[in-house]
């Protein structure tokens, strides 16, 4: 394939490498002409371990050459990536500034060009703005609409500097943000020497996701970071604290709590966590990341209940509220704090889980409920048919089997806010169903 890459800088000189490695013909394009000139040089402008070969290799065999010119570099291609700097403003704001130029250049190309043309962009930018922004410049310079002359994708990468080469052949995915269909196949073709799952998705989806890796990748350093500086004052050794940590692949590094929805709580987690923080204080710490823990959780229960207020029906039924579905467990149970909330602010609740029901009558957990939350028990139906009469608003607490129909037994008038994702297929539930965080 005829591949051109906007932007020799580190992403785009990798992949420029790395594709004519696969056996592409690649034209990297570039406004400062020294990087141009050290191409054509069979040399690599960045340093990157390995890249020096497959630049000179590529150049040698024609498979690599570089340019200042836009419409050379589009008429001698079948698809550009676009792979520019997205660098931040003072305030933190996305700047788009070489993204769109590169845009005008393209989209003036392409108007000398009758071929069907790909638009792939691998340089990082925010939801929305492939649509928002990039679309609108490229249709206004090359005076036609997306989908005639011209395709556009989103097409993200995940290179490590230092790893990069075998990143760009070893990803845990190649992800392809679709707009229309028909380019899809174009860029998947590109990646076809790749030993990797294809994911095609929606193009919000895929500039979501850098974004998501990058700042839990930001988190886990500050959070390692964090656990070592406790560690370190009081003596104890914080890399095998953390090599033990990281030997549990079940739940710490997995897929287990990552999983958007409503608070958590339970007996463990607030309690464990506010021991850790207080701890840390006594010994003079700051912890910032491990602080905002508990008031994020809290802003988590305050969107269940916006979800809830904004529909502004008064009637409402809950269904599970322990902690979590297959437990009794009450404590510090989120749900039970959205339901007091709600009793506090005059609306009319009805609340239903048969383990808490079982509960009442001969669990562990009776004690407490009869202590801490007599007001709530006297709100428990004794089926799910019981709450869903009456009620004009359902919220689904937790994922218990039993609650799974209740999509379909629901009538057209009653909303159903849902806080676990009960169903994974959401798109095709009617107006009347929100989930807390899709």
């Amino acid at each position: 394939m005829k591949v051109s890459v906007f932007g020799l800088g580190y992403v785009g000189s990798v992949s420029m490498g790395c594709l004519a490695a696969l056996g592409h013909e690649v034209i990297g394009v570039d406004v400062n002409p020294i990087k141009v000139e050290i191409i054509n040089a069979a040399q690599s402008p960045v340093i990157e371990a390995g890249l020096d070969v497959l630049i000179s290799q590529g150049v040698k065999t024609g498979r690599i050459k570089a340019t200042t010119s836009a419409p050379e570099a589009i008429a001698k291609s079948d698809i550009s990536l676009i792979c520019v700097g997205t660098p931040s403003d003072d305030n933190g704001n996305l700047n788009l500034t070489y993204v769109e130029r590169v845009c005008r250049e393209i989209g003036r190309a392409l108007v000398r060009k009758s071929d069907y043309h790909v638009i792939t962009i691998r340089s990082t930018m925010l939801p929305g703005s492939t649509e928002e922004q990039v679309i609108p410049i490229l249709e206004k310079a090359a005076k036609q609409q997306v989908g005639q002359g011209f395709g556009i994708s989103f097409n993200p990468e995940f290179l490590r500097e230092g790893t990069a080469i075998h990143d760009f052949h070893h990803p845990p995915f190649t992800l392809i943000g679709q707009y229309m269909g028909q380019e899809v196949k174009i860029v998947a073709d590109l990646y076809a020497g790749v030993d990797a799952p294809l994911l095609i998705v929606p193009l919000k989806v895929a500039e979501m996701v850098k974004y998501a890796n990058n700042a839990f990748h930001a988190l886990k350093v500050t959070f390692a970071n964090e656990i070592g500086n406790i560690c370190k004052r009081q003596g104890v050794d914080s890399y095998q604290v953390m090599d033990i940590f990281c030997m549990d692949e079940k739940l710490n590094l997995s897929s287990y709590y990552l999983k958007p929805g409503f608070a958590f709580g339970g007996s463990c987690l607030p309690k464990d966590l506010r021991a850790l923080l207080y701890h840390g204080h006594r010994l003079d710490l700051k912890l910032p990341v491990l602080e905002a823990i508990l008031p994020s959780n809290e802003y988590q229960i305050k969107q269940g209940l916006d979800l809830i207020r904004q529909r502004g029906y008064k009637k409402v039924g809950i269904l599970g509220f322990s902690f979590k579905a297959d437990t009794d467990d009450l404590r510090e149970s989120p749900l039970v704090e959205l339901i007091e909330t709600l009793i506090g602010k005059g609306y009319q609740v009805k609340v239903y889980d048969k383990n808490v029901s079982l509960a009442r009558l001969h669990g562990a957990n009776r004690a407490y409920i009869e202590r801490e939350i007599p007001h709530i028990a006297t709100l428990m139906c004794t089926s799910i048919e019981e709450v869903l009469t009456g009620s004009e608003v359902i919220v689904i607490g937790n994922k218990a089997p039993e609650f799974y129909p209740v999509l379909q037994q629901v009538s057209q008038e009653q909303v159903i806010i849902d806080l676990v994702r009960i169903l994974e297929d959401v798109d095709r539930l009617d107006a009347q169903y929100e989930g807390i965080c899709w």
